[in-house]
């Protein structure tokens, strides 16, 4: 419930992980003969109509989140990760599993690769790869290999960064959380008028159609992030 909240989540997605659950205890039932009554019919989360989280506005990113020592109080590698996410948009937990072979900042375009290492996607599109820019490519330059505190267990980390987002009055609005930054970047890229496949293809999003060729290529997610990077 806790990570629906943070994470934007809905009870959807939650569901699925509690079948896959369920499924993992029936399994270990049968093939252990364990004979156990498994009360799982009812694991499960009513679904609710959806509550969409609102975008941080830029001059809110820009004049309260990215203020010089506004983010002081939160432990570096955290706060490296909500920066990474101002110019990405990916999901912190996203951020937080990359190990140094997916942060490629020696290449032409630095950039991340987000991949099923270690960890299961959230989708089939969710496998991709996203420009550096900006505060985010700062944050990747502090940390190339990655983020150790949280990168086998990201458990707590959206919390920790809400908990402090809220203490210190850097939440817009009492509904906005980290998860925000995601919302903001979609609305930069909606404004600058990028090709929606392109914004499905950063955001690890499905398309509406079958997708045709391999998208758009690092160099040109460059130039076209570039303008809108903070």
């Amino acid at each position: 419930m806790e990570r629906i909240r943070s994470e934007s989540l809905t009870p959807n997605s939650a569901n699925k992980d509690l079948i896959h659950i369920g499924n993992i205890l029936r399994t270990v039932n049968k093939m252990k003969r364990l004979g156990l009554d498994l009360p799982l019919s009812d694991l499960s989360i009513k679904e609710h109509e959806k509550k969409t989280r609102p975008a941080f506005s830029t001059d809110w990113i820009q004049k309260k989140l990215l203020a010089p020592g506004a983010l002081d109080g939160l432990n570096i590698e955290a706060r490296s990760i909500l920066l990474g996410m101002v110019n990405t948009g990916a999901r912190p937990s996203e951020l937080a599993a990359l190990t140094a072979a997916q942060i490629r900042l020696d290449h032409d375009v630095p950039h991340i690769s987000i991949e099923p290492v270690g960890r299961q996607l959230k989708s089939q599109y969710a496998k991709r790869k996203i420009a550096l820019l900006g505060v985010s490519l700062a944050a990747f330059t502090a940390f190339p290999d990655g983020f150790p505190r949280y990168q086998k267990n990201g458990a707590g980390l959206s919390n920790t960064v809400n908990k402090f987002l809220r203490s210190n009055g850097l939440l817009e609005t009492p509904d906005h959380s980290m998860y925000s930054l995601r919302h903001a970047f979609e609305d930069r890229m909606l404004s600058a008028g990028i090709d929606e496949r392109i914004r499905r293809d950063v955001f690890g999003h499905s398309l509406t159609r079958e997708r045709y060729g391999g998208g758009a290529s690092l160099e040109m997610l460059r130039d076209l992030l570039t303008p809108l990077a903070l």
